[in-house]
Order: structure tokens, then sequence, then C-alpha cells
């Protein structure tokens, strides 16, 4: 049965390197890991490509929508390729973790998160793994709309390709191993 691995962000080059895109530099890792480009998908909603990953047929996406859109897009691809939730991997970024942190979970609310939100309404569950990738909290005074879509600092970008690869990482492991074994091993 393949696995479905979505990276969260938002299209075109004025978001390429924001906070609110790490998902989508995450999914980039993972399709060179499998030595595959992104091609459109026959919904038009995101880019694709396929490849085994941990052993395991696995389609890597990116929504060619924006975040708060995210929803209508996993819903295509779940139904065309016929994933069950619990085989969709989700990354995002996460305000509540410190920049250069990983966490990985099964389940749970949205934390205020537009993309998993949009999610849980098209596809009717949370019941999914996710990849949080930490960004930390704005600067007082900063609201989280700007933070998130703002490039990622000069310190943080010092840090940003060990963070991809980590989570890129988490992926191939909660594919490969499973749930407990990638927290064991990621959640520190």
């Amino acid at each position: 049965m393949t696995w479905l691995v979505v990276g969260l962000g938002n299209p075109g080059r004025r978001y390429e390197r924001t906070r609110h895109n790490i998902g989508h530099l995450v999914a980039a890792e993972l399709a060179d890991r499998i030595g595959a480009r992104f091609k459109a998908h026959r919904d038009r909603l995101s880019e694709t490509t396929q490849g085994v990953i941990g052993g395991q047929s696995t389609v890597v996406a990116r929504s060619r929508g924006y975040m708060n859109e995210s929803g209508g897009p996993v819903k295509s691809l779940l139904g065309y390729y016929d994933v069950p939730a619990g085989r969709l991997i989700v990354i995002h970024d996460e305000l509540d973790l410190e920049p250069g942190s990983l966490r990985v979970k099964f389940g749970g609310g949205d934390n205020g998160h537009n993309g998993l939100k949009s999610i849980r309404s098209a596809i009717g569950t949370g019941e999914y793994a996710r990849v949080r990738c930490g960004i930390g909290r704005p600067e007082s005074g900063q609201t989280v709309f700007d933070y998130v879509l703002k490039p990622f600092s000069k310190a943080e970008r010092a840090e940003l390709p060990l963070q991809v690869v980590t989570a890129a990482d988490a992926v191939q492991s909660l594919i490969e191993l499973g749930l407990d074994s990638t927290q064991n091993a990621f959640n520190r």
C-alpha cells in the first residue's frame, strides 16, 4: 500500500524561502532522495513525484495553492492514490517549537495552523502523522501572519539545511520503522 507525504507551503517565488514553506523544502529533499522531479498532478491542484522511501511505495506532494487551501489537494490525492488517512504524513511549520527543532506525532488538533485546519475540514479527520518543524514564535509586536510569511533569519538559514535533512530522515523513519521508533529517535 502507498504512503502519501505532503509538504505544506505557499506557491511561487515570493514565498519560497519563508518559514511557512518549510514543508515544501522537506518535500523537495525527499524528491531529491528518490531521484525524481515534481510534475503537475492531473487535478492541477498539486505537484507530485513517486518513488520508494523506506522500502515502501510513496507519493511526495506539495500543493499548488495557498496554505489555507491545503485540504482540497490532500483530499484529491488521497482519493486518487487510494491512500487511507492513516498513511498520510503532513510536514508543516510549527510555532510552538523552537527554530531548528522537530517533533513527530500522530493525530491531534490544528493548534491554529490554517493548513491543518483545511486538511481536517476536507478529509474529515486529524488522524494522520505530522512532522512538525519548529520555527518559533514572533517577537513582541509582530503578528503571526507577518512572521510566518517572512524569510528565515540569517541564523535560521544557517541551521535550515540540517533541519530539512532531519525532517526528511523522520519521514523516512515513519515509513520504514513506524511511529514509536520514529518518536523515540526524533522527539528529543
